[in-house]
């Protein structure tokens, strides 16, 4: 949706059970959840947990996580992700 020398802001949307895949983040970022669900988050060391997300309410996670996220919500389910690039 918007990919500058600041920020990259992408739309996710997944179908019930559907999942991202293994995956760090090379950036800080924010998520902006698009209706109310769940996500279920697989972890380094075989951790899993749930995520309820609310309509709207952000939240914010550091560079270096790394995870698979997995829809749970019973049914399909959206958020916006924004990735703060550092200044050089």
């Amino acid at each position: 949706m918007v990919d500058n020398d600041r920020v990259v802001v992408t739309k996710w949307s997944f179908a019930e059970g559907a999942e991202t895949g293994w995956h760090r983040h090379g950036h800080d970022y924010v998520v902006v959840p698009l209706d109310d669900g769940k996500l279920i988050l697989e972890e380094p060391g075989d951790v899993v947990r749930e995520a309820p997300l609310g309509f709207a309410k952000p939240y914010f996670r550091p560079e270096g996580v790394e995870h698979n996220v997995v829809n749970g919500s019973g049914k399909p389910f959206a958020f916006l992700e924004i990735e703060i690039k550092r200044q050089s």
